[in-house]
């Protein structure tokens, strides 16, 4: 394995993907950054380039749900920087709205960025594992995805728990082969950080981390390579537990 790992990141222009950015650079590694809005990735690359001027960064316009694009952006961000040794599957979006309610439109563009265009990802992401016979494959879940979630987040939680489910399965599949020894397997369950989908927030409760804290606890999970990790880990590891099995009349009070 090289000294310096190299890191594609989706959604990487802001919020949860640009910090992760940050502070995985700060750590050594050489970024490709992927996202629509190629104005913001340009000025994340020179505030990363000014602070870290050893370190290597690909910017390259995606949209996750063209899946011939996204075959070939990871392509281009692997030729450019020699190999990729971890994916971070991290674009996503936070629409919704009750099911039934003429909502439809939001629901299906969440589930096809949030799942669909995981899947692509994930299939762009393991044809160069494959080749290389190593990688890191980094799925961005969520706490909702523990349980069906009511009202305007359904749909969100539904693909959340779909993309951390195919992370699993991929899992299970490499599971006592020679790849399990090279090709990792992650799942990242964030609770509560604040980000650009959820802005409107503020770090008034102990369940809310900031940005840069609650990426620190990602990025920690991410560089240790552990099979799947809520983040942070306070208090939404045994939040978890709650979460998978109060009966529904305490769901509902929680939620």
């Amino acid at each position: 394995m090289p000294s310096t790992t190299r890191t594609l990141i989706t959604g990487a222009s802001s919020g949860l993907g640009a910090e992760m950015a940050r502070q995985l650079a700060a750590k050594g590694h050489d970024l490709a950054l992927c996202a629509r809005r190629t104005d913001r990735l340009e000025e994340l690359s020179a505030e990363i380039r000014a602070a870290h001027p050893q370190r290597h960064v690909v910017v390259r316009a995606l949209d996750v749900t063209d899946d011939d694009a996204v075959f070939r952006v990871f392509g281009e961000c692997r030729d450019e920087l020699g190999r990729i040794d971890t994916v971070i599957v991290n674009a996503g979006l936070g629409k919704g709205a009750r099911l039934g309610t003429g909502g439809h439109a939001a629901n299906r563009e969440t589930a096809m960025t949030n799942f669909v265009a995981a899947l692509t990802q994930t299939d762009a992401a393991m044809e160069i594992f494959r080749a290389q016979k190593s990688g890191h494959l980094v799925m961005v879940s969520s706490m909702a995805a523990m349980r069906g979630m009511p009202k305007e987040i359904t749909t969100y939680a539904a693909t959340k728990a779909g993309v951390a489910h195919l992370a699993e399965g991929l899992r299970t599949e490499l599971y006592g082969t020679p790849l399990a020894k090279t090709i990792k397997v992650t799942v990242l369950y964030p609770g509560y950080i604040i980000s650009e989908m959820n802005d409107y927030a503020q770090p008034t409760s102990p369940l809310m981390a900031t940005t840069e804290d609650g990426v620190k606890a990602m990025v920690k999970a991410i560089e240790k390579k552990v099979p799947d990790a809520c983040v942070p880990p306070l208090p939404w590891a045994p939040l978890s537990l709650l979460m998978k099995h109060a009966p529904l009349p305490i769901l509902k009070r929680m939620i």
